[in-house]
């Protein structure tokens, strides 16, 4: 009786302990199932996180390049408007800074471009390049808007200079024309006045003769007014008589008169003192034969030409 309770005792102990053992086993598979798929989950997670920085990194990227494209092509639209950068030294010292920023920059998109995960902190370094290159662009236009603005006060003052020197111009011109005109004046003044003319053929007896043809002698008579303004002194008069035909009559020689000889008919040289003086005669002996028609006579003194007048002779 004793043997049949141990035995059946045993038994039930024995089946406990294979229930705990599969219970502990059960236990153990739920567990290490919890934690393969808590694990398998955060790797899933991990790699969707990671891939959606990448993402995230390639449109940062793609937006930089843009970016860059776009300031590139803002600079080179200046190309035109650098040729107001006169200073070598300066023009070269932008040209060489945006250069070097700008081959460091198309350095890191390369550098991107060939890795398969990209880098946050080479796409924030390739941010800082291009600012950088917006930097140097903003004080290239600053500069070129400063020399834009100096150039067109230079062109202003340039303008208004020129407007100066136009105007002082016509003032000079205006002050020498009239200086002219005054010395005009004042040497005109200086000449010898001639009024009255007169031409007269006259015959042997020396009274006057009605026909040229019969005419021994022509006689030229005038007065000459006073008139302050000429120096007084000896005057010579020199008288030319032009035929019909245009010929000169007579031949008594040359005299000075602007620059050149001209000949003459006849000369008569007077003692002028200022005043009046009438009845002043000078004659030619005709040594040619004349025919009617008009008669210019000229005189001249002091290298001025004092008076021309034509006559008709009959």
């Amino acid at each position: 009786m004793s043997e049949e309770k141990n035995t059946q005792s045993t038994g039930k102990q024995g089946a406990a302990k294979g229930l705990l053992v599969v219970g502990i086993v059960l236990l153990a598979l739920v567990v290490g199932g919890l934690i393969f798929w808590g694990v398998s989950s955060s790797r899933k997670a991990a790699a969707v996180q990671a891939e959606q920085e990448q993402l995230l990194l390639d449109m940062a990227q793609r937006d930089l390049e843009r970016e860059y494209q776009d300031l590139n092509d803002e600079f080179a639209q200046f190309e035109d408007q650098r040729r107001f950068i006169t200073d070598d030294s300066v023009k070269r010292e932008l040209n060489d800074k945006y250069e070097a920023a700008r081959l460091q920059v198309e350095k890191l998109q390369q550098e991107l471009a060939n890795q398969k995960r990209k880098s946050g902190a080479e796409i924030a370094k390739l941010r800082n390049e291009i600012s950088t290159l917006r930097a140097l662009l903003k004080h290239y236009v600053e500069e070129i808007d400063r020399l834009n603005k100096e150039n067109e006060a230079l062109r202003s003052e340039n303008k208004e200079i020129k407007e100066q020197n136009s105007r002082l111009s016509s003032q000079v011109n205006e002050t020498r024309r009239r200086n002219e005109v005054l010395s005009e004046r004042m040497t005109l003044a200086e000449k010898l006045n001639v009024t009255g003319l007169t031409l007269t053929a006259l015959n042997k007896k020396g009274k006057t003769e009605k026909k040229v043809t019969k005419a021994v002698q022509l006689m030229a008579t005038f007065t000459i007014p006073q008139n302050n303004s000429t120096p007084v002194g000896e005057k010579t008069i020199y008288m030319r008589i032009i035929s019909p035909s245009g010929q000169l009559l007579g031949s008594a020689g040359t005299f000075p008169f602007e620059g050149g000889q001209v000949e003459f008919t006849a000369r008569k040289t007077i003692e002028y003192a200022g005043e009046e003086i009438g009845g002043i005669a000078i004659y030619y002996d005709v040594n040619t034969p004349l025919i009617a028609g008009d008669y210019t006579v000229e005189l001249f003194a002091d290298n001025f030409r004092l008076i021309s007048r034509s006559f008709n002779l009959k």
